[in-house]
């Protein structure tokens, strides 16, 4: 899969059927969207194409704007979001960058500068809500007709339900949330979890006897607390452990996010290895301790917490071979 940061310069530009939208999470309607994008660019011979934005552009806004709870939690940072574009299928992704020049192009110069000029499309499927240029003024309907003008088709995708529920990236960062991993992983069609490479820390959980694997986070996370994992990536096996995900309060007052794991029973060095982090249940939201020893006491806890549900899971899955 190709990625271009902005659009392609004049040699690397190829017709193609496309696909326009922030894919947080690529949940289960995204994959419906994404599968009708490849079936219709190899009945048409165009190469399958998204146009995704960094940052969100709610995010934009709520920057701009100066508050930032207005701004959604990412469920996915970008690598995932492109590793799940991948697995779809998709040939090339086009990672606009959000900004003051971007958001003030009007629905005529995004149809014609962007659509065609741009990314030569002749294909091109929108949810049924889609819409486009500054403030939001381009609607699908604009949008047909820019297609016939201009030369391209045009195609809706109906809601995605799951059971009574509609499947968006907000009934997924709900879920999340609330720490409901069954509904999320209903809702994405996998089971949730974050990728990163191990990087450098400040060493205190060694210090402290729970030494951790740690993630940087630059997008503010869908969900935060203490959690029963499992990390994939360190053996042919995912290890259990448990994670915290967070700013950290008892030690940094920074308001960095961080992934911290404690992979139980494991000692090796993998600074810079890309690990994937499982999440399998939550089990308390963060908090503030007074001191390194009741901090050290709750990691007590939680550990054996989490050690406990592992020891259950494998006991039932015996049983289950039994049968």
């Amino acid at each position: 899969m190709k990625v271009f940061r902005g659009l392609p310069n004049d040699r690397a530009r190829a017709p193609c059927a496309l696909t326009i939208g922030n894919f947080d999470g690529v949940h289960r309607g995204h994959q419906a969207l994404l599968a009708r994008v490849c079936a219709a660019a190899s009945d048409l011979g165009l190469e399958a194409a998204v146009m995704t934005f960094e940052p969100h552009p709610r995010e934009f806004f709520a920057r701009r704007a100066g508050d930032l709870s207005r701004a959604p939690n990412r469920i996915a940072n970008l690598r995932d979001k492109l590793q799940s574009l991948s697995n779809a299928g998709i040939d090339r992704v086009i990672v606009e960058h959000f900004n003051e020049h971007f958001a003030a192009i009007s629905p005529q110069d995004f149809v014609e500068r962007v659509l065609v000029e741009g990314l030569h499309v002749k294909w091109l499927m929108v949810g049924d809500d889609f819409c486009y240029g500054a403030r939001r003024a381009g609607t699908v309907a604009m949008l047909i007709e820019a297609g016939k003008q201009h030369g391209f088709h045009v195609e809706t995708l109906p809601t995605v339900m799951h059971g009574a529920q509609r499947i968006s990236s907000s009934a997924v960062r709900t879920a999340l949330a609330a720490g409901d991993f069954e509904q999320a992983g209903q809702l994405l069609g996998h089971p949730y979890a974050m990728s990163g490479h191990v990087i450098h820390g400040a060493k205190l959980g060694r210090t402290l006897g729970f030494p951790t694997l740690n993630l940087r986070v630059a997008h503010r996370p869908a969900l935060s607390g203490i959690f029963i994992v499992q990390v994939h990536g360190l053996g042919p096996e995912p290890l259990p452990a448990v994670a915290s995900l967070g700013v950290r309060p008892t030690v940094d007052d920074s308001g960095r996010v961080l992934l911290e794991v404690h992979v139980f029973d494991f000692a090796q060095s993998c600074y810079g290895k890309m690990v994937r982090v499982e999440f399998l249940e939550k089990i308390r939201d963060e908090e503030k301790y007074t001191g390194l020893a009741t901090l050290t006491a709750a990691i007590t806890r939680d550990s054996e917490q989490a050690r406990a549900w592992f020891a259950r899971r494998a006991a039932a899955l015996t049983a289950l071979d039994r049968i």
